[in-house]
């Protein structure tokens, strides 16, 4: 597995995907993945820089940094990278005034956007909320609109959690634009800007930077896209017909986090 890491010598930060990579979510909070832990405290040690770059919209940052510190990870609110706040920023940019469809538990990241009279509709991993009457709704405000906007948080087609793949936002997202005749405008992994966010947090241009995914088109292929190195993880929703993936091949595969981060030190 040493072959061919050379490259690795020059890095200075690592982005790291979290469900799937750090831990696999569920109704309880879900389980870290084993060994995942100790390697973001070895990555700390080791004075590389950590930015944790997801497309998590379940919840607010400060819930879901709860959340992993609970799991035993030492992160911060500063380390996390999320749709939700970047959505904020291009919403108050552009004027925007956004329907929600989202999760209940992300909305506090929304409570300082102005939402009377919408002219857009921002989606996220909604996952109970995704009812017939509330994708309809959404659906009845788009086709309504002159110039339809909508927004997503992500576009990834499904996750892992402890019991099982389930739907992601995409699919819904995909819903939407074929109802609508519209495209939506990704914010999240694999947009470019997003990514971009994430390395100018992470304060290491991205030559210098390393993705850690388990999603072969959002984060192998994104971080790719804008001139990354990305390794893929066999664990989350990994599954071995990814390494016969047509258009993304990794720059290399591990078992696990804990093993990405044993052969990236070996290199330093």
């Amino acid at each position: 597995a040493m072959a061919g890491w050379g490259w690795a010598r020059s890095v200075r930060g690592l982005l790291l995907d979290v469900s799937g990579v750090l831990y696999d979510s569920g109704a309880d909070g879900g389980v870290p993945i084993a060994g995942s832990a100790e390697a973001v405290r070895r990555i700390k040690a080791s004075g590389l820089k950590l930015q944790l770059c997801t497309n998590e919209t379940q919840a607010t940052r400060e819930d879901f940094v709860r959340k992993l510190r609970a799991l035993g990870f030492d992160v911060s609110v500063a380390e996390v990278t999320a749709p939700a706040p970047a959505a904020c920023r291009l919403l108050r940019e552009r004027g925007l005034r956004p329907h929600l469809l989202v999760h209940h538990d992300l909305l506090p990241e929304f409570a300082e956007i102005d939402k009377t009279s919408p002219n857009c509709v921002v989606l996220g991993d909604a996952a109970e909320n995704f009812t017939y009457a509330n994708l309809n709704e959404a659906f009845r405000l788009l086709i309504g609109m002159e110039k339809p906007v909508l927004i997503s948080l992500g576009k990834g087609r499904y996750y892992k959690e402890i019991d099982g793949l389930k739907l992601d936002v995409g699919a819904y997202m995909k819903a939407l634009e074929y109802a609508c005749d519209v495209q939506a405008e990704v914010v999240g992994k694999p947009a470019k800007r997003f990514f971009e966010s994430a390395l100018a947090e992470l304060g290491v241009p991205a030559e210098q930077a390393i993705m850690i995914g388990d999603d072969i088109v959002s984060d192998v292929g994104g971080a790719q896209q804008c001139g990354m190195r990305a390794l893929q993880v066999r664990t989350g929703k990994y599954r071995p017909s990814d390494e016969n993936h047509p258009e993304v091949k990794p720059d290399a595969y591990v078992n696990n986090l804990a093993e990405a981060v044993d052969i990236i030190l070996q290199q330093l």
